[in-house]
């Protein structure tokens, strides 16, 4: 009676703790391991961009102020490093990206305006200076991202969803529009990038969740429609406001909202157009997180749920087994 019971304990305890990290079933591949706690406020919606062996976040929103404060990530060592102030507008929902050794931000929303100003940071003199404002309308929820040392910014939110991308060349200092990409307008997307393509999705547009998926050629340009993201209602990748990273040859999307918010990891696999689920994040499930990609090790920080932000960061290890003690 007692073995009895204690086997149904036993079984009950593993039933609840793996309740708690995922939403539909376990599984053993992809594990989560926490890092060292961000230094700054607790937020969510901030930039993020990465150089070498660092990370950098900027602003975000605390859920009653809008931030400009500025951190740098050691992924070597495992600590932060406050930075210079951002010297454009507190702001949350910005876009980043870094090309030969500098960061740019720009866009997003401080409050009561939406942004079209963009910047670019020195990390050896720990400098900022302004350069020439974002070619498109003012807008947050974009996305950003560089390839083949141009930079990008597209979709997001100007008074609608737009679908719109801008190409960014910082020898010229210049703006020049591309060809848009192909379905529907939204904001809130996802992008990773794996060599020289960006694979752009998910989002949301007039309150409809989107579920294409596609991908720009950083050499010709050229877009490519691949597979839905609920195709043949295999996966269900589809969300808003997720995280988004690249490890190796592969891409990951994690986190978000449908409706609620989400926890559950995705890898795609560029090669076939598939998509794998790996393990959950194992902590609170978020929303508006930031993500950021250091050589092939990739983290997932801040983010809310509901009314709660949060400070803490967590790196992926994908072809690791899930492990509960760590």
């Amino acid at each position: 009676m007692n073995k009895t019971r204690l086997l149904i304990g036993a079984i009950i305890g593993v039933f609840f703790f793996s309740s708690c990290i995922n939403e539909d079933e376990v599984t053993s591949e992809g594990n989560w391991v926490q890092r060292s706690y961000f230094e700054g406020s607790n937020r969510s919606n901030a930039a993020s961009f990465s150089i070498d062996n660092s990370a950098f976040v900027m602003g975000g929103y605390t859920g009653e102020e809008y931030l400009n404060d500025f951190w740098e990530y050691n992924s070597d060592g495992d600590y932060w490093i406050k930075k210079a102030d951002f010297p454009g507008k507190a702001r949350s929902n910005a876009v980043a990206f870094s090309i030969d050794g500098k960061g740019y931000v720009g866009t997003g929303y401080d409050g009561t305006n939406k942004l079209n100003d963009f910047w670019e940071y020195d990390p050896e003199n720990d400098t900022w200076k302004e350069v020439a404002s974002f070619g498109g309308t003012a807008r947050y929820n974009a996305i950003g991202f560089s390839l083949v040392g141009k930079g990008y910014i597209g979709t997001g939110y100007d008074g609608s969803e737009q679908k719109d991308f801008w190409q960014y060349d910082p020898t010229s200092d210049s703006w020049t529009q591309i060809i848009s990409m192909g379905g529907a307008k939204r904001q809130s997307a996802s992008v990773f990038v794996i060599g020289d393509v960006a694979y752009i999705g998910t989002g949301i547009n007039n309150g409809s969740y989107e579920y294409d998926f596609w991908a720009l050629n950083g050499n010709s340009l050229e877009w490519t429609r691949k597979n839905d993201l609920d195709y043949s209602d295999d996966y269900a990748v589809v969300r808003s406001e997720a995280s988004a990273f690249s490890i190796g040859s592969y891409g990951y999307i994690v986190g978000g909202s449908v409706g609620s918010v989400l926890g559950s990891t995705w890898e795609y696999n560029p090669s076939d157009d598939t998509w794998e689920e790996k393990t959950p994040l194992e902590a609170v499930y978020r929303a508006g997180a930031s993500a950021f990609s250091v050589y092939d090790r990739a983290y997932v920080l801040l983010g809310r749920s509901s009314s709660l932000r949060f400070d803490d960061i967590y790196e992926f290890e994908p072809f690791v087994y899930y492990d509960e003690e760590d």
